[in-house]
């Protein structure tokens, strides 16, 4: 499967989750999850543009890999990833990936709100995120099969437009703080 996903700065959160909620959105709760992502030890993914994350939002552990973008107007591509059963499970996973020789890249901190509704039929998750460090974004995320992704990505840059988000950032939140830490901020 391909994870279609547009990423905007969000300046208006309160407008945003108006115009979200009188488009039948249902908040969810508000999470914070931590993201630990690692390079691979022989190729560097920020080249590829490959990552690889092992994520814990309190409650569940998650494995994430995610192939090189498919494009230039989104942040659309393969994302493959499974569960682990708790926190020690992460760890464990972390301690193989070690020992493997991946290299431990940084941790990417957020709390997050979300957002799943439907729209033109298509089923999709809006969320808020507030990254530490980098401030406040918005995403809009669907599935699509790789052969469908155009037509998914575009529905959500038309949703992304009633929405009034205009400020697109394609960088993971990850290449935000590296680049932030080279910039020496």
């Amino acid at each position: 499967m391909i994870e279609v996903e547009l990423k905007y700065r969000l300046d208006d959160p309160e407008s945003l989750l108006a115009a979200l909620v009188a488009r039948g959105a249902s908040p969810g709760s508000e999470s914070t999850e931590r993201d630990l992502y690692f390079n691979h030890p022989a190729r560097d993914f920020a080249s590829t543009d490959e990552a690889l994350r092992l994520r814990w939002d309190g409650k569940q552990a998650t494995v994430t890999y995610k192939g090189p973008l498919l494009d230039r107007v989104s942040k659309s591509r393969e994302e493959l990833e499974f569960d682990l059963e708790g926190e020690a499970a992460l760890e464990t996973a972390r301690q193989i990936l070690s020992r493997l020789g991946f290299r431990e890249v940084r941790e990417v901190e957020k709390r997050r709100r979300k957002f799943p509704l439907i729209h033109a039929g298509q089923p999709l998750l809006v969320t808020i995120d507030d990254v530490t460090g980098v401030g406040l974004f918005a995403e809009l995320e669907a599935s699509a099969e790789e052969s469908e992704y155009v037509t998914v990505r575009d529905r959500l840059l038309g949703f992304a437009g009633l929405l009034a988000l205009t400020r697109a950032e394609r960088r993971s939140y990850l290449q935000l703080l590296m680049e932030q830490a080279d910039a020496g901020g």
